[in-house]
């Protein structure tokens, strides 16, 4: 059960973070159904797929950080990118093509927001994502992001805004808001694999362990405050520290878990690149439809 048969039902499952997300599911559903019978009659129907998205998306982000995955990924980094994956790279777009226009609508409809309209040009939203998200990744600040409880949960907070800025660009539910054409959507996401690459490389290409997290007992007991009662460093009287839970060496491990971002990064972007073009070319391809029509009919 990769150690996890030592901690409690709270640690595993965060009660409290699933009772937040379960309710804000209820108010998804709320706001599909009654609310919009009442308030917004005329928007289109909430459809079967865009709430298996929506729910789909909020179970990714449970599990990446309230459910076992989350205190898997403070026991092996693998797992803590498979997390990161989850958070960032998944359930954003799920949750931004599961929730209906006309919400977007009305959550954003008062005017002080378009005083905030710099902040979603696709090359800011572009930059600041990748950025901060390599940053996180430099092992001094991972460390100190991952030791420290007030600044985790701020740092996280901002990649998970940030990241739902950058997937707009691509994944825009409200048709008059789209930024970017087609062709421009491929460019861009084009330019956040390779600005998540240098990341990537550094993680599996590193000659030794960076992350004092998950291969100093000290710290990682620390760390793991985050995720279990009491004082943390009773953990080291128990365990020797990561190791214990984890068959791969430290060096191994990250390895391990940067190869899983590049290749989910991969499949993803290139899932939704794969989507984006088809649509382009469907697009492309039926505009020279109608235009050969009339130019038939004139030659006849």
């Amino acid at each position: 059960m990769l150690g996890l048969q030592y901690f409690s039902f709270e640690e595993l499952w965060s009660p409290w973070f699933f009772f937040l997300m379960t309710a804000l599911v209820i108010l998804y559903f709320y706001l599909a159904g009654p609310w919009k019978e009442k308030h917004a009659p005329s928007e289109p129907k909430v459809t079967g797929v865009q709430k298996t998205l929506f729910v789909s998306g909020m179970v990714c982000y449970y599990m990446a950080q309230g459910g076992p995955l989350e205190l898997l990924g403070h026991l092996m980094f693998t797992f803590h990118m498979v997390d990161m994956s989850l958070s960032y790279l998944i359930a954003p777009p799920l949750l931004l093509l599961g929730i209906p226009a006309f919400i977007w609508r009305r959550a954003f409809r008062a005017s002080f927001w378009s005083k905030l309209d710099w902040a979603m040009h696709p090359i800011f939203t572009l930059v600041l994502f990748n950025m901060l998200f390599s940053l996180y990744h430099v092992p001094v600040v991972h460390d100190y992001v991952m030791t420290h409880f007030t600044v985790h949960r701020i740092y996280y907070l901002v990649l998970l805004v940030t990241s739902f800025m950058m997937w707009w660009q691509i994944a825009c539910p409200v048709p008059e808001w789209h930024r970017l054409t087609d062709v421009r959507k491929m460019a861009y996401i084009f330019a956040n694999g390779l600005l998540l690459t240098p990341a990537c490389a550094l993680i599996i290409f590193s000659g030794q362990s960076m992350y004092a997290t998950y291969n100093d007992p000290a710290v990682w007991a620390k760390a793991m405050g985050y995720c279990v009662a009491g004082d943390p460093t009773i953990l080291l009287s128990k365990f020797s520290g990561p190791s214990f839970f984890n068959l791969l060496s430290p060096k191994d491990d990250q390895q391990l878990g940067g190869v899983i971002m590049k290749l989910v990064q991969e499949v993803m972007y290139g899932c939704i690149l794969a989507y984006v073009f088809f649509q382009w070319y469907k697009k492309e391809h039926g505009d020279s439809a109608d235009d050969e029509i009339p130019d038939n009919g004139a030659l006849n």
